[in-house]
């Protein structure tokens, strides 16, 4: 049997991927809690600490989606692309951490993510547009295009479902692998260099699953203007 790597969570409760998924994202999911708890507790005017953190990363978000689709829908969309975002990039940073391992290292996990992402943004469009005159757009601007349009359009819906999840898990998996090799490497001060690396590689494929979010998100609810 291959030799496996060592986890805090896998000693306690073995070394198979479902414990080891849900574990860690419990730990993601309460790191999360208790950041936004502490950022909430103590409201003030003018934020400091973790409400000066929490507000800067809520702006950030706010910001990217303006510039997809108006503030007022950013804001609107909020919620999910902030739990996303917050959900990925503590996901990721957890594989930084020796002992660890990211739930977004494993392909169930991020496919997950990605089927939220399409079932939303098509119900959002099916709700704003109507049934038909949704997968009616999928025909294109002309009728006798539409028998060549339709299934090029449904292809490249489904693709996105592999694009998210398979770009994500991809580059977190390989950053997982790179960590490992380091500290085998070179196990004491020197791999602080490549931690700097791998958190920067974590914060940009949550930045990059957010925006795609949003331009999903925003194709879907705004054909009209993408018709204009």
């Amino acid at each position: 049997m291959a030799e496996r790597v060592f986890t805090f969570f896998g000693a306690i409760g073995g070394h198979g991927q479902e414990w080891l998924i849900l574990s860690h994202y419990v730990l993601v999911v309460g790191i999360i809690i208790l950041i936004s708890r502490a950022a909430t507790r103590k409201m003030q005017l003018v934020p400091t600490g973790t409400q000066n953190l929490m507000e800067t990363f809520i702006g950030g978000i706010i910001s990217m989606g303006a510039d997809t689709m108006g503030e007022e829908n950013a804001r609107r969309y909020l919620p999910l692309i902030g739990s996303l975002a917050l959900v990925i990039f503590f996901s990721n940073m957890m594989g930084i951490v020796p002992g660890f391992e990211s739930p977004t290292a494993n392909i169930n996990f991020t496919l997950s993510l990605a089927l939220i992402v399409f079932v939303y943004y098509n119900y959002l469009g099916i709700k704003k547009n109507g049934f038909v005159p949704y997968f009616k757009h999928f025909m294109g601007p002309m009728p006798i295009l539409a028998p060549l349009m339709f299934p090029i359009e449904i292809i490249s819906h489904i693709s996105r479902i592999i694009s998210l999840s398979f770009r994500l898990f991809g580059s977190i998996k390989g950053d997982d692998m790179f960590t490992l090799v380091l500290l085998m490497l070179v196990p004491w001060l020197l791999p602080i260099t490549g931690f700097f690396m791998l958190f920067a590689f974590g914060f940009l494929q949550a930045f990059i699953f957010s925006i795609l979010t949003y331009v999903y998100i925003a194709g879907s609810i705004m054909m009209e203007h993408e018709e204009h």
